[in-house]
């Protein structure tokens, strides 16, 4: 039996916004869930259009990027870059495991 990927359930949402440090609402995975699924419908419609004879998409007037000069200064100093961080130690940003160990 093949998954179907363009259903996007509760559990699955749930899991991406814990992944992500969202809390949403009921009303709000229910509303993702069904968001998330219709893009993915979307998307595979998409894929059953025939381009192979479509000429990609590119600007005629290509204008080049402007560029500004490259002047180096002074960076911030370890204290001023970790005062606004919530956990630090040995000069380093401390964060949450989000990956497993094994």
């Amino acid at each position: 039996m093949q998954e179907d990927y363009t259903v996007i359930d509760r559990e699955t949402v749930i899991k991406v916004a814990k992944l992500s440090k969202l809390q949403l609402t009921q009303e709000e995975v229910e509303l993702f869930s069904k968001q998330l699924s219709d893009i993915l419908r979307f998307i595979e419609k998409l894929e059953e259009l025939d381009t192979s004879d479509v000429v990609p998409f590119y600007e005629l007037n290509q204008q080049p990027t402007p560029m500004r000069e490259d002047i180096p200064q002074e960076g911030l100093s370890i204290e001023e870059v970790l005062a606004n961080a919530p956990q630090s130690e040995n000069g380093f940003f401390v964060v949450p495991r989000v990956v497993s160990a094994e």
